[in-house]
């Protein structure tokens, strides 16, 4: 059988306060804010925030939504960790790193053979850093955490189901990937060659209430996946169909990418991405990325009713970075309706 998905292309997750996520994800994780829009669905402005590492590559992107005015229910079904990879021999360094934070964090485990620290972000959000020497992508460097201790990129997410077998038929037989590992209530899955953005894992905890799967404040929302195409997309949600997966979306524009959305078995919703013409540097230089705010062509009109309704927030000075030639596209989506601010005192 083909398959389409190529590895992990972005992870979406709700935030609570917008300053308290740029600053955590900017200063204690070190990462590089690239883009600064909104929610492209639903009645009200919310910021949709994006960070990556130093080449914004698919495999590197997490998303926020700062959701304050709605709280989230923690649980199975979600994803319980999203992370990231460093150098091997970083842990202490991310140790010392996070206690200078304040961050409460696990201190250093293992699993699968590698060591890792789970830390946590202001709004409860999980993140983890795990040693892996053979990631050799390029980190974003701050003041404080430079290019020999970095994050990399994704690792993978560590998914949370009560169940765990029909999770894994639906990675396996929908999306491609193969089982490589159980460490106790974990099962690893990988794709293509495996490793850094290519792994996904999933944790059994079959006592964990169900969490909620709204746009919730301190809860994750989607893990994203890679595929080429457009063309791609569309065979994706046929072999859904086939397979009998048939709570799909349509393809919708998400600017930057298009994408569909399957709710899978065990609860996690599973976004397929193909990164659109220009990608994230298609509306501002890739030197200056994350310094504007940007909104998509059929919001613009309405900038300023848009931004009366959104936190205000004081986002990092950028570094140079090297340019790429980023080119036009065009969205399908056109209308959306807010109603009232997300700002709350």
């Amino acid at each position: 059988m083909d398959y389409f998905a190529t590895g992990i292309h972005h992870i979406t997750l709700c935030a609570a306060g917008a300053q308290e996520d740029v600053d955590f994800i900017t200063q204690a994780m070190g990462l590089r804010l690239i883009k600064q829009t909104v929610l492209f669905d639903g009645r009200y402005a919310h910021y949709h925030l994006y960070y990556s590492n130093a080449n914004a590559e698919p495999g590197s992107v997490v998303t926020t939504f700062p959701y304050k005015r709605v709280p989230g229910r923690v649980g199975s079904g979600q994803i319980s960790a999203t992370t990231y990879t460093v150098p091997k021999g970083t842990a202490k360094f991310w140790l010392d790193h996070l206690k200078r934070h304040n961050v409460e964090n696990s201190g250093v485990q293992e699993r699968f053979g590698q060591s890792f620290v789970r830390f946590k972000h202001p709004s409860g959000l999980q993140f983890e850093v795990v040693e892996d020497a053979a990631d050799k992508r390029r980190g974003w460097t701050t003041d404080e955490i430079g290019s020999d201790v970095n994050m990399r990129g994704f690792h993978g997410p560590v998914l949370s189901v009560r169940e765990v077998p029909e999770t894994e038929r639906f990675f396996v037989d929908a999306l491609g990937f193969r089982k490589t590992g159980v460490d106790g209530a974990y099962h690893r899955f990988e794709i293509g060659n495996g490793g850094a953005a290519k792994t996904v894992v999933l944790v059994h905890e079959p006592d964990r209430p169900q969490g909620s799967w709204i746009f919730g404040a301190g809860t994750p929302h989607h893990l994203a996946l890679e595929v080429p195409s457009d063309e791609a997309l569309a065979e994706q949600k046929a072999l859904y169909d086939e397979l009998g997966y048939t709570d799909c979306s349509e393809i919708k524009d998400r600017n930057y990418f298009h994408s569909i959305y399957c709710r899978c078995p065990g609860g996690i919703l599973v976004e397929c991405a193909a990164t659109a013409p220009g990608g994230f540097a298609k509306d501002e230089p890739f030197d200056e990325l994350g310094t504007h705010m940007l909104l998509p062509p059929w919001f613009e009109p309405r900038r300023a009713e848009i931004m009366a309704m959104l936190e205000p927030i004081v986002v990092p000075e950028p570094r140079r970075a090297a340019a790429v030639s980023p080119s036009d596209g065009l969205s399908r989506r056109t209308s959306a309706t807010f109603v009232a601010s997300d700002a709350r005192n």
